[in-house]
């Protein structure tokens, strides 16, 4: 549990600027700019942006100023959840916060003894930031003249090279690993960080040469990785960053630093990176692109921090139509709205836009086709529907198709437009979905009640359950706190960590505080944060008025002291204070059972 202060990388954060930072960051506002949230009764819900889930589970309480989701567990304060959803050090995500708020840190030691020390994560991230200023120099210099040349050609103006921060990484293979070298950086820091590899014929040498570079940034615009485009026919033609500590590619997106603050109220999913920086420029700012691999159900979560609405401007080719049938899948697995931009006669949004120009591509973006359409679309090249026995098995895929559809709805939205597009009769094609769902299991059968029979909660369980339930209850209502306090001590908890809690809330409620998220804060292990959530989010359900209350709570509280006083009557022994704690919990029980608590 922390101390009076905290040790965090080379700068000493006492309590009190970490609970001024924390205080001064309302959690909702916070929580509210990343996810939609529905305000229900007391509490805010929404999609929980750790786990694809359909339905909101992920709960922000204004009250505790913390948050929770009943779906995966994650939980904890306004500085656990900048740390999770940004991937920040606790340092990071305090600075965030405190810059958001206002609130001046101690400055951190930037001396080139200290720097060593850094963390390995920040280290990588100097490291790449000095690689992208050296790229950067290399394209204005003379040797830089092939990159760009390059780039001149395909249209971009200074202005946007600088905006990317594009660079050049010259014909020297050794040139880069040399400059970082100089700046003090190791040859296993190089190695670690993607930039330089190792062989026996060369030693060390650069991974990136004769190639314009394309630093990758993550959303907050610290570069953790490059692409990099070969100069002439080599091979490949496209080289990215490895997975490294700092750069995942099935977890970032490239331009989205810039595409998140974007207005436009959708995201363009592209399939390169010049393809992103060509639709910038002519104003679509909301486009992204994968990082030189298929995109990921983890990208789509990504996505759906910022928007429900993408559009997919994949190649037109074929390779280009296989992908977006596979990302609509993904999409719409993470609850998102896919819809596609025809670019023919052109094969990429580069080409289309420098061909036919902004507004005819604006024109593609407001007749994008609806994903599901496009599938169906794309189904029909494979079957000639002149032949009747090809057109059966064409209706029958897209009863098929359609039969997956869960939402009832939607199903028959669909089921409507697929009918009319391709001259099939409605009724028909019911029936065969109907068939189809039956065969399939998508049509449910009866629910029988379940048994009773199954396995059972032990003991242990039940116990820790009604310590969670009396603790959530008293951090809700904490003025009921008077009337039982002589009943109720931080040993009554037979679990550690929960004992720990019940301390703190018990100190803070005798001053006549309450305050979950700053107890939060007094854990330093991410994992106790999250139980520690989980234990203030405990749900009191079946409670329909004030008597039930009344008597639900003092249920609780009743079992939590009869499990305290068969704990220590297993655990007495022959120690004294065991015997002790069994005969105080007896009296309190025996005075409890007289006790009549009242909620105002």
């Amino acid at each position: 549990m922390g101390q009076a202060g905290v040790k965090r990388g080379n700068v000493y954060y006492s309590e009190e600027i970490i609970e001024e930072v924390r205080t001064k960051n309302d959690i909702v506002d916070v929580v509210g700019a990343s996810v939609r949230l529905q305000k229900k009764g007391s509490s805010y819900f929404g999609l929980c942006p750790f786990h694809n889930e359909k339905s909101p589970s992920f709960s922000v309480s204004g009250q505790k100023q913390m948050y929770y989701c009943f779906g995966c567990g994650a939980g904890g304060n306004v500085i656990t959840f900048v740390m999770n959803y940004e991937n920040y050090t606790f340092q990071e995500a305090l600075k965030y916060l405190a810059d958001r708020a206002g609130v001046t840190l101690p400055e951190e030691d930037a001396s080139a003894q200290n720097r060593q020390k850094q963390s390995k994560r920040a280290l990588l991230l100097q490291i790449n930031k000095e690689a992208a200023r050296y790229f950067c120099h290399q394209l204005r210099s003379p040797r830089g003249k092939p990159g760009y040349e390059y780039l001149s050609e395909r249209k971009l103006s200074d202005e946007t090279i600088k905006h990317f921060g594009l660079g050049f990484a010259d014909k020297t293979p050794g040139s880069l690993t040399a400059y970082l070298r100089e700046k003090g950086y190791s040859d296993e820091m190089l190695v670690e960080a993607g930039l330089c590899a190792y062989d026996e014929n060369r030693g060390f040498h650069d991974k990136f040469w004769n190639r314009v570079m394309f630093p990758i940034m993550d959303i907050n615009h610290r570069v953790i990785g490059f692409g990099g485009r070969v100069m002439g026919d080599g091979k490949p033609k496209y080289l990215n960053s490895p997975e490294t500590p700092i750069f995942d590619k099935s977890r970032n997106l490239y331009g989205l630093n810039y595409a998140r603050i974007s207005r436009a109220g959708n995201l363009i999913l592209c399939e390169g990176y010049m393809d992103v920086i060509a639709m910038h420029q002519a104003g679509f700012t909301q486009a992204v692109a994968s990082l030189g691999t298929a995109f990921t159900s983890g990208q789509a979560s990504l996505i759906r921090r910022y928007t429900e609405q993408v559009l997919l401007a994949y190649d037109s080719d074929g390779a280009g139509v296989n992908a977006a049938l596979r990302a609509i899948g993904i999409l719409k697995e993470a609850g998102l709205s896919g819809r596609v931009i025809n670019l023919e006669p052109y094969k990429d949004p580069d080409e289309f836009i420098k061909n036919l120009g902004q507004e005819a591509f604006q024109e593609r973006i407001d007749k994008a086709e609806d994903g599901f359409l496009f599938e169906i679309r794309i189904l029909r090249r494979d079957f000639h529907v002149e032949d009747p026995a090809q057109k059966t098995k064409f209706e029958m895929e897209a009863a098929r198709r359609l039969s997956q559809m869960e939402n009832e709805i939607e199903r028959e939205n669909y089921l409507a437009a697929v009918a009319r597009e391709y001259f099939i009769d409605p009724e028909m094609l019911r029936r065969m979905v109907r068939s189809l769902a039956a065969a399939g299991g998508q049509v449910k059968p009866v629910e029988r009640p379940r048994s009773t029979t199954g396995k059972k909660a032990s003991a242990e369980d039940n116990r820790k359950k009604t310590q969670r339930m009396l603790l959530t209850w008293l951090s809700d209502e904490p003025q009921i706190y008077s009337q039982i306090q002589q009943y109720i001590q931080p040993e009554d908890f037979t679990d550690e960590l929960y004992r720990q809690v019940a301390k703190l809330l018990f100190e803070e409620l005798a001053q006549g505080r309450c305050d979950p998220a700053g107890i939060i804060s007094r854990f330093e292990n991410e994992e106790e944060q999250r139980q520690v959530a989980s234990i203030f989010h405990t749900r009191l359900q079946g409670i329909d008025n004030q008597q039930q209350k009344e008597k639900a709570f003092k249920d609780i509280l009743y079992a939590v002291k009869q499990n305290s006083c068969e704990y220590y009557a297993s655990q007495q022994g022959t120690d004294i204070n065991a015997l002790k704690q069994v005969v105080a919990a007896r009296r309190a029980l025996e005075e409890l059972s007289k006790v009549h608590i009242l909620f105002t």
